[in-house]
């Protein structure tokens, strides 16, 4: 198998324009890439923000996604532990356009790369990385909570005896969250969801469920009970769920605490409201904001160990401590792009949408 010079890419020639479909080739592979016959992408949010907003785009025409997988096509000279013919997953890196996945070949850093154990399909594998990439930020990161990694020497046990709230649990970001949770030790796990995602998250791990409807911060305070907690996830990150955040942890008492949030391209900053209420009050609330991107070099140190505990024969996917979202499957290939696109925009429940570029 090898990399063809000519294969179809979906690009947007202008900004903020539609995706259309032409021939594109990639640059010369380097010694510690690797390169990857894409056979699924997934779409997240910040692909269509980043053409709406034209934003992390280094120019045009521009290729957009970073979370796909697929079978390794060719290897670097000094690349040892992966093999033409190995199937694998990873964070493609935006911006960079030879690492981005709305394409059908694509090439990667190898210790940016997972292998895809025997036990899911390309089109689970392929929406895992940037989900649980942007999870390890906020949990591990010094800029988010930073605990100690459940690779590291104590980190299997960072959460013991403690308490954790993840607000959004049915979301992508959300499942990982409630499953890393889970790996880190924390003996209670709440999160909100509507009535037709509790299940689901139930068998993922987590311990209390409130109806996203109607869950109120005493309702939280209730389920978290007895337990210490000392911060909160907000896997949404919008402005509702960055003050229900700040009022759990004003309603719990919680000191020297903070909310997690992620970096949603627009608005590009944590909410002013949710910033002003966390400082109404003693104890204050800190409002800490994560941007997960595993190729940025300081946070290599966090994506580069975990690529090597999710995939493999020997990873938590493999040992079933972590379970990818339901892939919703978008077929007519590349030419479907927009169509995902539309649909992520519009909000899926529990589910990651994918698409096949080779369809």
């Amino acid at each position: 198998m090898a990399i063809p010079e000519v294969f179809k890419a979906a690009v947007l020639q202008t900004p903020k324009a539609q995706n259309t479909i032409i021939d594109r080739s990639l640059g010369q592979l380097k010694p510690d890439e690797v390169g990857i016959r894409i056979t699924a992408t997934a779409i997240n949010p910040v692909d269509w923000k980043m053409r709406d907003y034209d934003a992390f785009l280094s120019g045009y025409p521009a290729v957009l996604g970073s979370d796909a997988a697929g079978v390794v096509a060719s290897v670097g000279s000094d690349v040892s532990n992966f093999s033409v013919g190995e199937r694998v997953f990873f964070q493609g890196i935006i911006g960079t356009y030879d690492s981005s996945t709305f394409q059908q070949y694509c090439k990667m850093p190898a210790v940016l790369v997972s292998k895809t154990p025997d036990n899911i399909t390309d089109d689970q594998a392929a929406g895992i990385s940037l989900a649980i990439m942007a999870v390890t930020t906020a949990f591990y990161d010094k800029k988010g909570h930073g605990m100690v990694a459940p690779w590291d020497q104590g980190g299997a046990e960072a959460g013991k005896g403690k308490a954790l709230v993840i607000i959004g649990g049915a979301s992508s970001v959300g499942q990982y969250a409630i499953q890393l949770a889970k790996i880190s030790g924390y003996d209670r796990i709440i999160t909100n969801a509507s009535a037709q995602n509790h299940k689901v998250l139930k068998e993922l791990g987590a311990d209390i469920i409130l109806d996203r409807a109607q869950s109120s911060p005493e309702d939280f305070k209730a389920a978290i009970g007895n337990l210490p907690l000392e911060f909160i996830f907000d896997s949404i990150s919008a402005k509702s769920t960055q003050i229900l955040a700040v009022q759990i942890l004003q309603a719990t008492n919680t000191a020297n605490s903070h909310v997690v949030t992620l970096h949603v391209v627009h608005p590009e900053d944590v909410d002013p409201e949710a910033v002003s209420l966390s400082q109404s009050q003693e104890p204050k609330v800190e409002v800490k904001q994560v941007l997960g991107i595993g190729s940025s070099s300081a946070l290599r140190y966090l994506s580069e160990p975990l690529a090597k505990h999710l995939g493999g024969e020997n990873g938590y996917i493999a040992k079933g401590l972590l379970k990818p979202n339901r892939p919703r499957v978008v077929h007519g290939g590349l030419e479907a792009v927009e169509e995902a696109l539309a649909l992520n925009k519009k909000g899926v429940s529990g589910e990651k949408v994918i698409f096949h570029p080779f369809e």
